[in-house]
């Protein structure tokens, strides 16, 4: 069986979300990120339906015109305050695109408050038959694979699961056999993307993000250890491709970025025999 591919929003985000489709769709990915929930980063452009409707007219006819659907939606964070609740016009629009995962990063230590706030997420996700993906993220208060365990395993719900990231994954030093005593109904997404060799402190935050968010590399170009981590996972796995790259994409533009990002991780997996 071969992997089907989201293209990650974070790939492209200053693409409109309509565009963003379209060179999914000229790439050959078989799915396409959504991003309608704000981070509050600088200069991070506006992209929910409730401040600009026509965008998400625009984005329903690139759905129906390449059969690219949306599988993911970015990013159900649950920090100190949080209304989980404001979520659900997120999952609402993912849903009537053809989201199947919304993604989960944790980022307060307060862990029978993120433990709460998690399990609402859940609940709240399954009224819209939405999967949680749930994220471990280096430089995030959840930042390795035995805490994202022991959450979805105290939450019990059959909607929780895990969202891998390789790049956190390795940054995180986490051994692929710890992957083992995960059920495979536990898997539905997971980001690929490759990075430098030598990993930061898990201290050195501004080094760990600087990657993450701008100089991830293309898969097979770096020093993670990408086909052991997916072994590990489920074939039937949808393999979203985050790859941002600030560099590259104002070199060759984002449409050819995102070509070499699936081309890369393609010709990766062929010669780890992997398909």
């Amino acid at each position: 069986m071969s992997y089907k591919y989201t293209l990650s929003r974070l790939t492209a985000l200053p693409l409109q979300p309509a565009e963003f489709v379209y060179v999914a769709a000229m790439c050959g990915y078989d799915y396409a990120s959504l991003r309608p929930i704000r981070m509050g980063l600088a200069g991070e452009p506006i992209y929910t339906s409730a401040q600009k409707p026509l965008l998400f007219e625009q984005l329903k006819r690139a759905v129906a015109d390449t059969g690219v659907s949306v599988y993911d939606i970015e990013l159900a964070r649950i920090f100190d305050g949080v209304d989980i609740a404001e979520y659900e016009a997120a999952m609402v629009i993912g849903k009537a695109l053809g989201a199947k995962v919304v993604i989960c990063s944790i980022w307060t230590d307060n862990k029978p408050y993120y433990t709460q706030k998690f399990a609402q997420l859940c609940d709240l996700a399954a009224k819209h038959e939405l999967y949680v993906g749930l994220e471990f993220v280096t430089f995030a208060a959840v930042n390795n694979l035995n805490t994202t365990k022991e959450l979805i395993a105290e939450v019990n719900r059959s909607n929780a699961t895990h969202m891998i990231d390789t790049l956190h994954f390795s940054r995180s030093r986490v051994d692929v056999s710890d992957l083992d005593d995960i059920p495979t109904s536990q898997f539905k997404l997971a980001h690929i993307c490759d990075g430098p060799e030598k990993i930061p402190s898990i201290d050195d935050k501004d080094a760990l993000i600087h990657t993450a968010r701008g100089a991830r590399y293309y898969v097979g170009e770096g020093g993670i250890d990408i086909a052991g981590i997916i072994r590990k996972l489920p074939n039937d796995i949808v393999l979203g491709v985050e790859l941002p790259h600030i560099e590259r994409a104002a070199e060759y533009g984002y449409a050819e970025h995102a070509r070499r990002c699936i081309t890369t991780a393609k010709e990766y997996f062929a010669r780890h025999g992997i398909s």
